[in-house]
């Protein structure tokens, strides 16, 4: 009697000891550690009947994220298109573990996650000396070649919304607070980790740029309601003696793909270079595969070229498979190499350089390279990204409307 009351007893130990700790459902405020300070995010946890769901959220935007799996005390939540997951310890309304990079496990930083916060850096104040609000023109100093930079950014009492436009992309939905006389900004998209910090010296706004686990850049510069970029279809460009691009990438299944492919012949052709672990190559997808699906009737192909993070075809294969498939893309790929600019440019010798992913080629009916754009300005933008798609469609219809015949001779 004793020793069946025993095990019954151990069962009971046994069965509560493996039972899932309960995940909070609600509002949560992340925050990565990195480079001595702290990146806060919004953080959503969701759960229908026994599947856990989340959100990573930075000013207007959600990523919804659809692996997130509990074991004992424990959740791993894969960070969307991302090689990257958060994995953490729950405790009572507390989450504590790391940012994990798995294709660079080097790259780690710690996360904790507090359950009910909903502020940024820092909660309300009701005095507020200054007001970032404005455009501006910057430049961004590093260490290989300073860059040129359009900031927006929009305060409304201490809280402050807004981006900075670069040659390469756009530093997406960024979000945060003034704090005394100083501007905090953050975004954490599931693979990149910024903060940036700012004040005003005079009429100069002064800051650092912090990525990752070592980057650091300063920018400087003044408001200015005419700041302008860089020509984004000035800055890629065919070398002398080239007029069309010559390549053979295999498919995820292996299959070579190239130009010369009948399936290209007499259509207009837009080449996507990019990679899925980009987070600016994520925007652009997302506005590429509905763009296609209701353009690809008017003889129009679209082929992506993915430079990824390991030079392994099968990892590769991976990547773009579970990207398609979570942001429903209907287009193809190719795999062209991986995500060094230079290494880059070697597969592509006719391009003067690969300056950014993304990089958007358009290609004519006569098989011709018409324009290339470098970059991208995403949703995070606002009117930029509005102008983009304008003169997007701008080119394609004209590329659309070129008489074969007459684009030959």
């Amino acid at each position: 009697m004793r020793i069946s009351a025993f095990l019954v007893l151990v069962s009971i130990l046994i069965t509560c000891s493996t039972k899932p700790t309960q995940l909070k459902t609600g509002v949560w405020r992340g925050v990565v550690e990195m480079q001595g300070l702290q990146l806060p995010f919004g953080l959503e946890i969701y759960k229908n009947d026994n599947t856990y769901t989340a959100a990573v959220v930075n000013a207007g935007e959600k990523i919804l994220l659809d692996e997130v799996s509990v074991t004992g005390d424990s959740v791993r939540i894969g960070m969307h298109i991302f090689d990257s997951e958060l994995r953490a310890k729950i405790e009572d309304g507390k989450l504590e573990g790391s940012f994990v990079k798995n294709y660079d496990l080097s790259a780690t930083l710690p996360f904790t996650a507090t359950f009910g916060d909903t502020y940024r850096f820092i909660k309300t104040e009701t005095n507020v000396a200054v007001d970032f609000s404005g455009k501006y023109a910057l430049v961004f100093d590093t260490e290989k070649k300073p860059y040129r930079s359009v900031g927006i950014l929009t305060q409304t009492g201490n809280e402050v919304e807004g981006t900075f436009l670069t040659p390469t992309g756009d530093y997406r939905y960024l979000q945060g607070n003034v704090v005394g006389n100083e501007l905090l900004l953050s975004t954490f998209d599931g693979n990149h980790t910024f903060v940036f910090k700012a004040h005003f010296e005079g009429d100069s706004l002064k800051g650092n740029f912090y990525s990752g686990k070592i980057s650091l850049e300063s920018f400087k510069g003044v408001r200015d309601e005419n700041a302008v970029m860089p020509d984004a279809e000035k800055l890629t460009f065919l070398k002398e003696g080239y007029h069309t691009l010559d390549f053979s990438f295999p498919d995820p299944s292996g299959n070579k793909i190239s130009l010369s492919d009948e399936r290209f012949k007499n259509k207009v052709v837009i080449l996507q270079i990019f990679g899925t672990w980009c987070p600016n190559c994520m925007d652009e997808t997302k506005f590429l595969s509905p763009w296609y699906d209701a353009n690809k009737h008017r003889g129009i192909e679209v082929l992506g070229l993915a430079y990824e993070r390991k030079p392994d075809f099968d990892y590769a294969s991976k990547r773009i498979s579970i990207m398609k498939e979570k942001l429903q893309v209907n287009y193809d790929f190719v795999i062209a190499g991986v995500n060094d600019k230079e290494k880059a440019a070697e597969t592509l010798p006719a391009l003067n350089h690969v300056l950014s992913f993304p990089t958007t080629i358009f290609i004519g009916k006569d098989g011709a390279v018409k324009h290339i754009h470098t970059g991208f300005t995403g949703p995070g933008t606002g009117i930029y990204y509005d102008q983009f798609k304008d003169r997007f469609n701008q080119i394609v219809n004209e590329l659309l409307s070129e008489d074969l015949a007459l684009s030959k001779q």
